[in-house]
């Protein structure tokens, strides 16, 4: 049996407005397993990238607990998490703001190394150890003098990719890493990070709102909505059988490559609720083609209908 390397149960994150809590994640219970990875997915807003930054610390969590290899997350001292910093790392969305425009290529990727004290700490290994992580991500070592604004998307993801690398890393969580760069360059990063994870056994949580990508790299697809979890299952089972409402209308939004192939789409109708002070109820039902009275006042559990596929709807009752 496989090890859950990353256990997430309960997590919750509530930020005060002047209209009220906004509950961006709301109860999220997860795991992944060493070596896999878990494509989170949602239409912006869902709050898919608050839960990536909670699990690494970067947001403290509202309640919940976040368990890495056993330890918990939640309530690590200072010390503790700078440690475990080396272990979660981070490849955020947008390739340029993520970096630091006044430093060279050479010392983004190095400074890791120096925060952490990592291996030698003279000029020569340092650079050395930089010019290795270049080789890895396929970058061309004529660009170790760079700055940010002289590459394009493609190179600049590649230099977060090697930043996040650099410490050696078990579980790196992966902020739409593609959504900002053009489709051919997408495909190479996609293959990128298929190949690091091979070669290092990286867990990835890879989040994203296009189900057309994360079917690719992920094991596991959990599909989000305004906070909550609505289905989660194996990537092959939740396209072969896809059952909550909200995941059929995503999936009939993917482009199909073919003129004689015809999918009809599932255009959704109806206001999205407001994640600020949400009433009882399902949060997907004011959008829903099969909106039940109960599901304005209760809440639909996430429960399995089938082996390792879950589902927060009524219309799977038993």
């Amino acid at each position: 049996m496989t090890e859950a390397i990353l256990k997430v149960a309960g997590l919750k994150k509530y930020f005060d407005t002047p209209k009220g809590l906004l509950h961006a994640v709301d109860d999220i219970n997860f795991e992944i397993n060493k070596g896999e990875t878990l494509g989170l997915v949602g239409e912006s807003g869902c709050g898919k990238s608050t839960t990536g930054r909670l699990i690494l610390r970067l947001l403290k969590a509202t309640d919940g607990s976040v368990s890495f290899e056993g330890k918990d997350i939640i309530n690590m001292g200072k010390k503790d998490l700078a440690r475990m910093r080396r272990e979660m790392q981070i490849i955020f969305q947008d390739p340029f703001s993520s970096l630091n425009p006044r430093l060279s290529v050479s010392e983004i990727i190095g400074e890791p190394l120096i925060i952490h004290k990592i291996g030698d700490q003279d000029k020569i290994s340092i650079q050395k150890e930089v010019s290795r992580l270049m080789d890895t991500v396929g970058l061309s070592q004529s660009l170790i003098n760079s700055y940010p604004h002289e590459l394009d998307g493609g190179r600049r993801q590649r230099i977060g990719v090697a930043r996040a690398l650099s410490l050696n890393p078990k579980f790196i969580v992966a902020d739409e890493p593609v959504s900002a760069l053009d489709v051919s360059i997408q495909a190479q990063v996609l293959n990128l990070l298929q190949d690091l994870q091979e070669e290092f056994g990286l867990t990835y949580l890879f989040i994203t709102h296009d189900l057309s990508v994360v079917k690719h790299i992920s094991d596991t697809i959990a599909v989000m909505y305004l906070g909550k979890l609505v289905e989660k299952a194996p990537s092959s089972a939740l396209f072969e059988n896809t059952m909550h409402p909200y995941t059929k209308a995503l999936l009939s939004a993917i482009p199909i490559p073919s003129l004689k192939v015809k999918r009809d789409k599932i255009l959704l109708k109806g206001e999205i609720a407001s994640p600020i002070n949400p009433s009882p109820g399902c949060r997907f039902a004011p959008r829903c083609p099969y909106r039940m009275d109960k599901c304005d006042n209760i809440d639909p559990e996430l429960v399995e209908i089938e082996k390792d596929h879950f589902v927060s709807c009524f219309l799977f009752d038993k």
